[in-house]
C-alpha cells in the first residue's frame, strides 16, 4: 500500500519526494498486475488495491495507458534486474540462466503481465500518442547487458550485437505463440532448441 498523507514540498527536495511517490506507485501497481492480470482493470480499482485514490494516479501518471505504459517498463526492467541476479551465480552456465528466467517469464501467474505487453506495445506501434513513448528502450535496454554478456564471452562487438538481438527476439515471439496458442510443451520444447544452438551443447 502507498500512504498519501504527507504533501508535496515546494523546491527540489519535492520533486524528488514526488520521483519516489510515483516510483513507489509503479511498483505497487505492477505487484497488482502480476497478482491480479489486467482483466477489468480501472484507475479507480487499481488506486482501490494499492491505497490511493485514483485522481492520485491521475496526477502522477495522466490516463491510464500512460500508467500501464510505466508499468511494462517497469516489469521489463524488474526481468533485466532477475537476468543480472541469474548471470551472476558464477556456479550457473548462461545457458542455466536463460531457462530460468525463460521458467519465470512463462509462469501462468504472470500471464496477464504478458498480455499487457503485447498489448501496449501493439497500441505504440499504431501510434497511439500514449503507448508511443514505450517503444524508446523496449529493444536497446536489453541489447546493452546481453550484448556485455556476449561480448564478456569472447564474441567480438558485431557478433554480440547480433546474438542478443536474435536471443532477445527469440524470447519474445516465444512469449507471443504461448500467449495464442496456449501450447505451453511445444514453446518450451522450441525454447531448449534455441538454447541447444544458441550456447552449444550447454
Amino acid at each position: 500500500m502507498v500512504s498519501t498523507n504527507d504533501t508535496r514540498p515546494e523546491g527540489g527536495a519535492g520533486r524528488g519526494t514526488d520521483r519516489d511517490r510515483r516510483a513507489r506507485l509503479v511498483d505497487a501497481a505492477v505487484d497488482h498486475v502480476a497478482a491480479h492480470g489486467i482483466a477489468d482493470l480501472s484507475l479507480r480499482g487499481l488506486g482501490a488495491a494499492i491505497g490511493v485514490s485514483h485522481r492520485m494516479l491521475i496526477h502522477y501518471f495522466g490516463s491510464k495507458e500512460r500508467l500501464l505504459v510505466e508499468i511494462v517498463r517497469a516489469s521489463e526492467q524488474r526481468q533485466r534486474d532477475l537476468l543480472s541476479r541469474l548471470r551472476s551465480d558464477p556456479g550457473r552456465s548462461p545457458a542455466d540462466a536463460a531457462r530460468l528466467l525463460w521458467r519465470q517469464l512463462t509462469d501462468p501467474r504472470l500471464a496477464g503481465q504478458e498480455r499487457l505487453f503485447f498489448e501496449i506495445y501493439g497500441h505504440a506501434l499504431r501510434g497511439r500518442p500514449e503507448a508511443v513513448p514505450v517503444l524508446d528502450g523496449l529493444v536497446t535496454d536489453w541489447l546493452e547487458p546481453l550484448v556485455a554478456a556476449e561480448t564478456a564471452a569472447g564474441a567480438d562487438p558485431a557478433t554480440a550485437r547480433n546474438r542478443a538481438r536474435l536471443g532477445l527476439a527469440t524470447v519474445r515471439g516465444l512469449l507471443l505463440d504461448l500467449l495464442a496458442t496456449g501450447d505451453r510443451a511445444g514453446v518450451d520444447a522450441a525454447m531448449e532448441e534455441f538454447l541447444r544452438l544458441y550456447y552449444g551443447s550447454d
